[in-house]
């Protein structure tokens, strides 16, 4: 059975309004550092970013950031990082990203963090890579999103031929057992003789 080593997360980098967010960051980083799971992430240390580095650091954590040289100051790079990559682009960042990762969660975030969910998403949808992806749909946040892609479902743009997986958590707490669940079905499905993946280079 496949065990998640390292989550891939999306995350906002500004100040946000509800303290609900900023707490998940930080229950989720505490959640990764107790069962050893490594956090890839954007590098920087603002915002729900910056919480949920942090929380996995002082936690005993492992905290890899990906961050392009433009954004090193606007992002304030965080400096507890084990490992910080610096790269020349965003699609550099997202490919380091991706490799560096055995699933993806996207917290709360603005248009950045939907548009890396939503590469990830289309990926999946394309075949080239089977990862798990969750969302912690705290407070309802990511529920415009979900209407969303049950529209394009009765609208006839995503069917069984180009359909997708992603699990939708409620709680934090949810988060992890539901990424180790989706793997564990996908190595069961890749045993009884599946179609091989292969991945996005």
């Amino acid at each position: 059975m496949t065990t998640i080593r390292s989550i891939c997360v999306y995350c906002g980098s500004s100040p946000c309004k509800d303290p609900a967010f900023l707490a998940t960051a930080r229950a989720f980083g505490k959640i990764m550092a107790e069962q050893r799971v490594s956090l890839v992430y954007g590098g920087g240390s603002k915002g729900l970013m910056g919480e949920l580095a942090m929380s996995v650091h002082d936690h005993g954590g492992k905290v890899i950031g990906v961050i392009p040289e433009f954004l090193k100051a606007r992002e304030l790079a965080f400096k507890g990082a084990h490992e910080l990559i610096v790269t020349k682009t965003m699609h550099e960042r997202k490919q380091l990203m991706f490799d560096r990762a055995d699933a993806f969660v996207a917290l709360p975030g603005g248009i950045g963090t939907l548009e890396e969910l939503v590469e990830q998403l289309t990926w999946s949808q394309l075949g080239r890579h089977r990862k798990p992806i969750a969302v912690a749909n705290i407070n309802g946040f990511w529920d415009p999103l979900c209407e969303l892609i049950d529209h394009m479902k009765k609208s006839g743009f995503i069917h069984n031929e180009l359909s997708f997986e992603f699990g939708v958590a409620k709680k934090v707490e949810d988060l992890l057992p539901m990424l180790q669940a989706a793997a564990s079905a996908r190595d069961e499905a890749e045993m009884e003789g599946a179609e091989q993946i292969i991945e996005k280079m």
